[in-house]
């Protein structure tokens, strides 16, 4: 028993010594690498032959290591070529070329035909005649009801009562079983100027309807990202009952002039400079985000924000003149020309109703 033990400690022993003398060599290799990361010696695998792949390597370990060095050399050479022609420009003073403009989606985009100039006589027509013109002539003063869809869950109630925070004169009134079409006639009669109806799926805010009162028009909103006040970080008290001040972004074209006019008309015309609060609809490649801040004067020459909330982005589905009706209303725009798209956005609307 013991002789056995030993010959097969014995042959133990030797399986060490021959694994052990096998791992000798990558060791060696592993310490090379070690060493080119550190940046003792320059890295000798960076340099690939011409029409060399890394996707080429099979051991997976091995390429990920290639793969990380080239990424490295590139951001070497990067910074290299970026610092010299820092010390380029530096060096010409006034006599250095303009920046280059960086290429981004909005500067490459293909020129819109329909943007809006301020200064053309047909525009100006149109807004003196439009539906909003009583507003823009302080003839009338905005009154919201903001109401949802039928059994709205916790989240919708809570973003409606957070919106009439943010709307001045603004009252949220629950739906009760009662028709859209049934609605609007008791909101005329009461003095109401907008109506805002806001959609749920699956206990999640997903739409928004916003008709102008009497004569519309009556704009349908794909809403998502919606975010409440507890949920953003680093937000700032609740707001305040000053009026806010109301920045409209980008609504440059025919369709985001109308959509720019009735954001507008949903807040009073002299707002409440006291009150520091700001409510911003950006509208960036035909989304609506809407943001809810409050400014701070740090110095004279630096302002700090705070997020107040709520937040949440819009999409454009469908502007129909006068007030909401699914089935005889006329369509002035529709996002999509398809039929299924179509469908699909009437039985949204249907179930809004």
């Amino acid at each position: 028993m013991a002789k056995a033990g030993d010959k097969s400690g014995g042959s133990g022993k030797k399986a060490l010594k021959r694994k052990a003398a096998t791992e000798e060599p990558q060791e060696a290799a592993v310490a090379e690498d070690g060493a080119t990361e550190s940046g003792v010696q320059p890295p000798k695998a960076a340099a690939f032959p011409p029409g060399f792949s890394i996707s080429e390597i099979k051991n997976k370990q091995r390429r990920h290591l290639m793969f990380t060095r080239w990424k490295q050399q590139q951001r070497k050479e990067k910074l290299a070529a970026k610092k010299k022609l820092k010390k380029e420009r530096e060096a010409l003073g006034d006599k250095a070329p303009p920046k280059p403009v960086p290429k981004t989606i909005d500067n490459q985009r293909v020129y819109d035909e329909t943007i809006v100039d301020p200064n053309d006589e047909e525009v100006a027509y149109d807004e003196a005649t439009d539906e909003f013109a009583s507003y823009f002539n302080r003839q009338t003063s905005p009154k919201i009801l903001i109401t949802t869809s039928d059994r709205p869950h916790g989240r919708t109630v809570r973003l409606c009562e957070q919106l009439s925070t943010v709307i001045p004169n603004s009252h949220v009134y629950y739906r009760r079983g009662l028709a859209l079409k049934k609605i609007i006639p008791q909101c005329i009669s009461r003095d109401f100027t907008d109506l805002i109806v806001i959609n749920e799926d699956r206990k999640t805010p997903n739409g928004l309807i916003l008709s102008h009162l009497p004569n519309g028009p009556t704009a349908h909103f794909k809403m998502s990202s919606v975010r409440l006040r507890k949920e953003i970080k680093r937000r700032g008290k609740d707001p305040t009952e000053h009026i806010p001040e109301i920045i409209l972004n980008n609504f440059t074209t025919r369709l985001g002039h109308s959509i720019g006019r009735m954001f507008a008309s949903l807040f009073p015309h002299n707002p409440q400079f006291i009150g520091r609060q700001v409510a911003t609809f950006h509208n960036q490649r035909d989304y609506i985000f809407f943001r809810f801040h409050r400014y701070i004067f740090k110095s004279e020459k630096k302002v700090g924000i705070q997020e107040l909330g709520p937040r949440f982005t819009l999409k454009l589905r469908s502007l129909q003149k006068g007030t909401f009706d699914s089935k005889y209303g006329e369509y002035e725009w529709v996002h999509k020309v398809c039929a299924y798209s179509l469908k699909s956005h009437l039985d949204d609307c249907k179930s809004m109703e």
